[in-house]
C-alpha cells in the first residue's frame, strides 16, 4: 500500500509511479491512498492549492491490512509535512499492540530546493518506522547511473525517491519519475520476498 500527503500534486505524481512499478511485480497488487487533510479550504485557497484527487482517504486501522509501506510526502523545514505527521500520530492503537512490527517501509519525498531536506526529510521519519517496528527499505544505488545524475537537477537520494518542486511549478522530471517506479519496484519485491518467508 502506498500512503501520501500532497499538496501540490508533486508528492503524488511520484505516488502513481511507485503504484506502477509495485504493480509490475507478479503478484503484488498495489493502493494507493492520501492521508486526510488538516487544512481548511480557506487555507488551502490562500496557498492556490489544487484540489485533492479521488485516491481514498485513509484511516490509521487500514495501515494493519498492508504487508509493506510506501510513505510519501512533501518536506517543511526539513521534515515531513504536518498533515502526515498527524496521520502517524493517530496511529497510537497500532503502536500499543504493535501490528506494523516487521513490515518493510520506503520513504519518498518533495522538496522546495535542493537544500530543502532531501535527505534531512527521510531521516527524520525514520524515527515514525522505528517505534513501530518496521523495517525502514531504503533504495540505496540501487537505481544504478541515475543516482549519479550531474548535468541535470534531480531529486531522490538513497533514502528514497525524490523530487523539487521549486515554486510548486517544476513538476518531477522523467528521471525522478524512473527513480519512483523503480523504488516501487525493489520494494514491491522485498516485501513479497518477506512475506513468502513467513
Amino acid at each position: 500500500m502506498y500512503r501520501y500527503y500532497s499538496t501540490y500534486g508533486h508528492v503524488e505524481k511520484l505516488a502513481e509511479e511507485i503504484k506502477k512499478g509495485a504493480a509490475s511485480v507478479e503478484g503484488v497488487e498495489a493502493k494507493l491512498w492520501q492521508v486526510p487533510e488538516t487544512l481548511s479550504e480557506e487555507v488551502l485557497a490562500k496557498m492556490s492549492a489544487p484540489p485533492k484527487s479521488d485516491v481514498p482517504i485513509i484511516t490509521p486501522q487500514e495501515l494493519a491490512d498492508a504487508d509493506g509501506f510506501v510513505f510519501g510526502f512533501p518536506t517543511r523545514f526539513g521534515m515531513m509535512s504536518a498533515q502526515f505527521k498527524a496521520f502517524l500520530d493517530a496511529t497510537g492503537g497500532l503502536w500499543r499492540t504493535q501490528q506494523l512490527a516487521g513490515k518493510p517501509a520506503g520513504i519518498f519525498y518533495s522538496t522546495g530546493s535542493q537544500g530543502g531536506g532531501q535527505e534531512t526529510t527521510p531521516l527524520t521519519a525514520i524515527t515514525q518506522l522505528v517505534h513501530h517496528g518496521m523495517i525502514f527499505v531504503p533504495i540505496g544505488y540501487t537505481f544504478g547511473a541515475g543516482m549519479f545524475e550531474m548535468e541535470n537537477l534531480k531529486g531522490g537520494s538513497p533514502y528514497g525517491a525524490g523530487t523539487f518542486a521549486g515554486d510548486g511549478s517544476r513538476q518531477p522530471s522523467e528521471l525522478e519519475l524512473q527513480q519512483a517506479f523503480h523504488q516501487g519496484k525493489y520494494i514491491a519485491a522485498i516485501t513479497k520476498k518477506l512475506k513468502s518467508a513467513a
